[in-house]
């Protein structure tokens, strides 16, 4: 099993070029299942998910060309399984993202449900609520969602919480539904905007996304179209929070500074001298960051995914901070490995203090999901000695080739077996 192998101590410095955000391209490459014509994307981040991804919709019958990592052409004329099946579905919970398009091409579509979640619990009954207002039907079977629906209906639905993927799924089902839908407390978040647009650049009618209000306008058909797919504002936040600690000046392209700016506004009120520009952010950090305290929410709040990260870089911060999770239930998976390394790090409930140490050391660590596996990283940065990131496996599905873009500004860190 591969492992990363990190020598603390030395500064950051230099450019990082930032991928496509993974939670835009893979409800994007589902939205492929709309159309018998091509769609086009440019900037897929080359992820564990994006191939998961890759494959589900391949099963599907799905044509798809990648002569370029980044760039992919689907052709859904083909399809001809309307399934996703548990194998699938098992790895990587995003795959509940065919249901909504493939019962409104189709009528029909079987997707397995999708599990227990390391983080917590991530309920799909919004997705099948809202898909029973427009006039699904809906049986629970073997461990399948089962759907069915000559052509769904517009619907007015409020969703009883803020789901990204929920809103996602109603959202691609809606395009190709019989009148106008309208999605009440919606997710607000970049992602289910990038999907929008590219939407709407295959022929749908779509307004009011980044609201908490989307309204619809169900058309006959979509055709082909080409989208370039957003930068990933988590990869953006995880590299300036590894400058906060590891310190240095580090300079981002390819990313948006209006994407995160609840993240900026904790940076710099951590001590961040931090500029941004049309396509890019720079930071610099040359001192020990001040504690900062933050409770994640939905968009525009702070986000979750970056929650592991800012606890990171808490432990070595002057004073304490206080982060309390709302979202994820089982979300602080990393402190226990962040206190092998030295942490201060008291749990009370969906609370966590951390009191700032003056020093980490490096110790072996296991990463338990996605983002917990970013803030070992980051800890392994500024810690003393070396440090093994065992279970990389959870990086790779969210981060492209993170250890050859630490390295390339200086970060000692390798790959190993």
């Amino acid at each position: 099993m591969e492992k990363l192998k990190i020598t603390g101590g030395p500064s950051l410095e230099g450019e990082i070029s930032i991928s496509g955000a993974k939670n835009a391209a893979l409800p994007i490459l589902c939205a492929s299942l709309l159309t018998a014509d091509t769609l086009r994307l440019t900037n897929v981040p080359q992820l564990r998910d994006v191939l998961t991804t890759q494959k589900l919709l391949q099963g599907m019958g799905m044509r798809v060309m990648t002569d370029n990592v980044h760039e992919f052409e689907l052709t859904g004329a083909g399809v001809d399984k309307l399934e996703a099946p548990y194998e699938l579905v098992k790895t990587m919970r995003a795959s509940i993202l065919v249901l909504g398009p493939t019962l409104a091409r189709f009528g029909e579509a079987r997707v397995s449900l999708p599990g227990g979640c390391a983080i917590g619990s991530r309920p799909v009954e919004q997705h099948i609520k809202g898909l029973q207002a427009m006039g699904a039907e809906i049986n629970i079977e073997h461990g399948y969602i089962h759907a069915r629906a000559k052509r769904l209906k517009g619907a007015r639905f409020m969703s009883d919480m803020v789901t990204v993927t929920g809103t996602e799924n109603l959202l691609m089902a809606a395009v190709l539904a019989d009148g106008v839908t309208v999605l009440e407390n919606a997710a607000r978040e970049p992602e289910v905007v990038d999907l929008a647009e590219c939407l709407i650049k295959m022929g749908a009618k779509i307004s009011g996304h980044g609201t908490d209000t989307i309204t619809v306008e169900g058309v006959a058909s979509l055709h082909g179209a080409e989208h370039a797919v957003m930068p990933d504002r988590i990869e953006t936040g995880t590299f300036l929070c590894a400058v906060m600690l590891a310190r240095g000046k580090v300079l981002l392209r390819n990313t948006r500074a209006n994407i995160l700016e609840s993240v900026l506004d904790k940076l710099r009120e951590a001590g961040a001298y931090i500029e941004a520009g049309d396509g890019w952010i720079a930071i610099e950090m040359r001192e020990r960051p001040k504690a900062v305290s933050l409770r994640t929410l939905p968009y525009p709040a702070f986000p979750t995914d970056m929650q592991a990260q800012f606890m990171a870089m808490n432990t070595l911060a002057t004073g304490t901070g206080v982060i309390t999770e709302t979202i994820f239930e089982n979300r602080f998976m990393h402190v226990s490995e962040l206190a092998r390394m030295g942490a201060d790090i008291h749990i009370d409930g969906h609370t966590a203090v951390v009191r700032g140490v003056e020093r980490l050391s490096g110790a072996t660590v296991m990463a338990t999901d996605l983002r917990a596996s970013a803030s070992l990283v980051i800890a392994g940065l500024a810690a003393e000695g070396e440090t093994i990131v065992d279970r990389i496996y959870h990086l790779d599905r969210g981060y492209e080739h993170i250890e050859a873009k630490l390295g390339g500004v200086g970060a000692l860190i390798e790959r190993t077996q």
